[in-house]
């Protein structure tokens, strides 16, 4: 059985690579794969030793999903956010250091989430109904300050707010969209990134790996308890994702910088991986994909099960850390080497392609739509936090309503 698990443990870390590097590869997608030849992989072995495939895949995708935002632009929904100061970064020839400050956070976070998991567990069921009915409100509240701190761009970061909102309502509700957030995310985050670096012709400075760290341990520290706290928020609220946690802890932390920021949003998807473990067993809810395919593999998931994936969670996140930066490192040796230009063609040329495979003509007009109002935000300069309304709005709506 410890073979069993341990092959499962290190294919779930290879398949990991492919989904974190590989843009529109996605967790859920495997996961999903993997629940309709169920029946065949529990012939095989056992539903324990697949259910440690999917954490061991799940938590090294939440390390390595950095990589393609910062190098590439093209984010999931997890690093949006980061797709902005990541470039910055790298255009300053730290693009290494800015996948080091993701993998601290992810690592950090792991860590402190692993110490406090006794409170986090008994807190879930103690604050759960009491933080549901005000979710909605706490998010209108953040969304207008937000929006407040903006001077003399109010009006556009409003507009800005709720057209992406509107594009989210309608996106998500349309039927059969198969990958609905791919095309929303790429638009308004990765796509409208890579024309204006087309239209300014931009070229990627020669990568420096020894340039010091930056990011302050007070920071560090800020970053990684404020990633943890608001992931377990995430893991137990529906609709409450690693994005929408991403702008609270935000306004929480205050400024902490690019550093501290790509620290903040690398280490919340982690700990919100982590942390639905125990809302499965605590609450029996799964929140996210690869927990949903966990709990429908083990039907219940008891204690023992429990601590098992933890201990995986742990071996798995140590392991990806290393990857992650020996990936890191290939990256941004070669990333200054070849023509950039070329290569964002190459993006733009997959991600619509993937798009179109997704969703057809209906994911190509997502597509086109999200990248245009992403467009809008870059012409007036309007911080792209404001887009996250593809996501917050609905989300306002489903609590509040």
């Amino acid at each position: 059985m410890l073979g069993e698990f341990l092959l499962a443990l290190f294919l779930g870390i290879a398949s990991g690579i492919i989904t974190g590097l590989i843009p529109g590869i996605h967790v859920n997608l495997i996961t999903v794969l993997l629940l309709s030849f169920s029946a065949i992989l529990v012939s095989i072995t056992s539903p324990i030793v697949v259910a440690v495939y999917i954490i061991s895949l799940a938590i090294t995708h939440s390390f390595l999903d950095s990589i393609p935002s910062i190098y590439l632009g093209a984010p999931d929904e997890a690093q949006a956010l980061n797709v902005l100061p990541g470039h910055r970064l790298l255009h300053k020839g730290e693009g290494h250091n800015a996948v080091i400050y993701t993998l601290i956070g992810s690592f950090g976070s792991l860590l402190f989430s692993l110490a406090l998991f006794p409170v986090f567990l008994f807190g879930m069921k103690w604050l759960s109904p009491i933080i549901q009915p005000i979710v909605g409100f706490l998010l209108i509240g953040i969304m207008i300050y937000m929006i407040g701190k903006e001077k003399g761009k109010r009006l556009r970061s409003l507009v800005l707010f709720l057209l992406s909102g509107l594009l989210g309502l309608i996106v998500f509700n349309i039927p059969h969209l198969r990958q609905p957030l791919f095309p929303l995310l790429s638009g308004l985050f990765g796509f409208s990134l890579l024309i204006v670096s087309l239209l300014q012709k931009s070229v990627v400075p020669e990568q420096n790996n020894d340039k010091p760290l930056t990011l302050s341990k007070k920071n560090a520290i800020k970053s990684i308890s404020a990633a943890s706290g608001v992931g377990f928020i995430a893991a137990f609220l529906p609709g409450f994702g690693s994005s929408q946690a991403a702008i609270v802890a935000t306004n929480i932390v205050g400024d902490i910088g690019d550093e501290g920021f790509l620290s903040l949003v690398g280490g919340i998807n982690t700990a919100n991986m982590l942390l639905s473990i125990g809302t499965v067993y605590m609450l029996d809810k799964a929140r996210n994909g690869a927990i949903v395919a966990v709990d429908e593999l083990l039907g219940i998931v008891g204690f023992k099960e429990m601590v098992l994936f933890l201990v995986v969670a742990l071996i798995v996140g140590s392991i990806s850390l290393l990857l992650g930066i020996k990936l890191s490192k290939t990256f941004s040796k070669y990333i200054s080497r070849i023509n950039y230009l070329a290569v964002i063609w190459g993006i733009i040329i997959f991600i619509t392609l993937l798009t179109v495979y997704f969703d057809g003509i209906l994911g190509l007009l997502v597509l086109i739509t999200a990248t245009a109002i992403g467009l809008i935000a870059s012409f007036w300069n309007i911080g792209k936090n404001h887009l996250m309304g593809c996501l917050i709005l609905p989300v306002i709506l489903y609590f509040v309503l």
